[in-house]
């Protein structure tokens, strides 16, 4: 869904079974953490549940949020656990 209709939407990082980390946007954090969960997620989580969120930003449009998982997803490994370092759900 790309429309503007949620009045928020949220960039997350979480942690796979496998350690690796997966950076996606959805306006409902705790419902695609669950699908996720459930094996119905992203291809890419598929087999690697589960998974565990380690990090979330929330955004008042879904451009700001797509904007910044690009600049997220962007980033090494290791900045992305410079980011998060200091993160508390």
């Amino acid at each position: 869904m790309k429309n503007n209709i949620h009045s928020q939407w949220f960039v997350y990082i979480v942690q796979c079974n496998d350690d690796t980390f997966y950076t996606g946007l959805t306006y409902n954090i705790d419902s695609r953490i669950k699908t996720h969960n459930s094996g119905k997620g992203a291809i890419y989580t598929h087999g690697r549940g589960p998974v565990k969120l380690i990090h979330s930003e929330k955004f008042s449009t879904h451009r700001e949020a797509a904007q910044r998982e690009c600049t997220i997803k962007k980033l090494t490994r290791q900045q992305k656990e410079e980011m998060i370092k200091n993160f508390v759900l």
